[in-house]
């Protein structure tokens, strides 16, 4: 993944699968259940999955759900020897984490294993056979060993939901309290994703706000204006760079909005002054006259959340989208692009969309060739069906722009359409003659 990554491809291709994982991962850690290996969701979470077998390929009974990925921490993690006061045992600022999940024959769902790598280091906790709820620590080089605590030797019980190790293990083990920092480090990653998804909803002439200071603009959008006063009254302003003006949330969401073309003002105004009822106000031109969001073409509200989100979440967040483009004219399609790069340049965020938008994706390969973007700050993708199996491919963008292996009938096949309507007139002008 770079800064921005793009998913593209045909309806039920594969591409919402990669992002549920990470949605699936991010409700399983703000789930309160810490014995729910991974939370599948209901119909208030980001993503409801059904049963574990439902989520497995062909839907295999005791099938296995294995996943791996690696991040960049915020900051360098270091883990000290608890033994020896001042020494270094490991220290880095990437983390690697693997798992295997399976069910125990009827539904139940059990972790088979876990591995986090650090510092050159693995460290596992892995199920000591199929039929036994019980675990051993492990460590791999073996140049590092955890070391028991005196007096009986304690089995350790499953994990605590898919990533993090037991209580037990800092009792049972004298150098092994540090693996806590390891899924705090889990946890802090998810805890920076945010996701707005494809159907957002339709504006309203009035706005309730009673100081909600909301984290996301909520799978709809449906918290985007408490947003927008929550940053009004928390006094943000983003910085766009060095000796540049400062702009709160607000001016950036109108300037751009402008810039789009789609309205010339933007104002989130109180009905009265003491009210807690507030109004969106826009203006198309600088001479129309100024009307409620509920009076301008749909296309404005549904980009707003967009906007909102990328400039509302803190800095270095991850942000995934699910047709960000829906509802939008072609040339405001293609202006996302820009929104995109100026949010990952100015905010240092990073973007993970899933789009059918052709005009999205062209104007990206045109800030490439601009070098407005590096062509390694833009990792697209396109996913199709082969074989009933989902195939991701990576598509070879140069430093001109160009997509090197532009797959067939990637966003269908214009050639096709234009000879097949060119026969098609062809062949009524003969009919007409004859």
């Amino acid at each position: 993944m770079a800064p921005i990554t793009g998913l593209f491809g045909s309806n039920s291709s594969g591409k919402t699968s990669l992002l549920q994982l990470l949605l699936l991962l991010k409700q399983t850690v703000e789930s309160p259940d810490r014995a729910q290996v991974l939370n599948l969701g209901d119909e208030r979470s980001l993503v409801t999955l059904g049963t574990f077998r439902d989520m497995v390929h062909q839907h295999e009974q005791a099938g296995v759900l294995d996943w791996s990925f690696s991040w960049v921490l915020p900051k360098e993690l270091k883990v000290f020897d608890p033994e020896q006061k001042g020494v270094t045992l490991f220290s880095d600022q990437e983390m690697r984490f693997d798992a295997v999940v399976t069910e125990n024959g009827s539904g139940r769902m059990i972790v088979k294993e876990f591995v986090y790598h650090f510092g050159g280091q693995d460290f596992i906790l892995r199920r000591k056979s199929d039929g036994e709820e019980r675990y051993r620590l492990l460590t791999s080089p073996d140049t590092f060993r955890f070391k028991r605590t005196p007096g009986r030797v304690w089995e350790l019980p499953s994990a605590i939901k898919c990533y993090g190790f037991p209580d037990q293990v800092k009792a049972y083990y004298q150098n092994a309290g540090f693996l806590a920092d390891f899924a705090l480090a889990f946890e802090d990653l998810f805890s920076r994703l945010y996701y707005l998804g494809p159907l957002r909803d339709y504006p309203k002439r009035d706005y309730t706000w009673a100081g909600a200071q909301p984290a996301d603009m909520g799978q709809r959008g449906e918290k985007v204006v408490d947003a927008l006063l929550a940053s009004r009254e928390r006094r943000e302003r983003i910085s766009r760079g060095k000796g540049l003006k400062r702009y709160t949330v607000e001016e950036y969401v109108a300037w751009w909005l402008r810039e789009l073309g789609l309205i010339h003002e933007f104002l989130v105004e109180p009905i009265t002054p003491d009210s807690n009822l507030y109004r969106v106000w826009v203006r198309k031109t600088p001479k129309t006259a100024r009307v409620l969001i509920t009076d301008v073409g749909f296309g404005v509200s549904q980009i707003l959340p967009v906007l909102v989100l990328c400039y509302y979440v803190p800095r270095g967040s991850i942000i995934i989208l699910e047709q960000p483009e829906i509802h939008l004219h072609p040339s405001v399609q293609a202006g996302l692009a820009d929104v995109f790069i100026d949010a990952v340049k100015t905010r240092k965020i990073q973007i993970l969309l899933e789009s059918h938008s052709e005009h999205l994706l062209r104007r990206l390969q045109r800030r490439v060739a601009e070098e407005r973007i590096s062509n390694e700050d833009a990792a697209l993708y396109f996913c199709d069906i082969s074989g009933g199996i989902s195939e991701l491919t990576l598509l070879n963008l140069d430093i001109f722009g160009n997509i090197t292996n532009w797959p067939s009938n990637f966003f269908g096949d214009d050639f096709g359409e234009m000879a097949a309507a060119t026969r098609a007139a062809m062949l009524r002008k003969k009919n007409q003659q004859t």
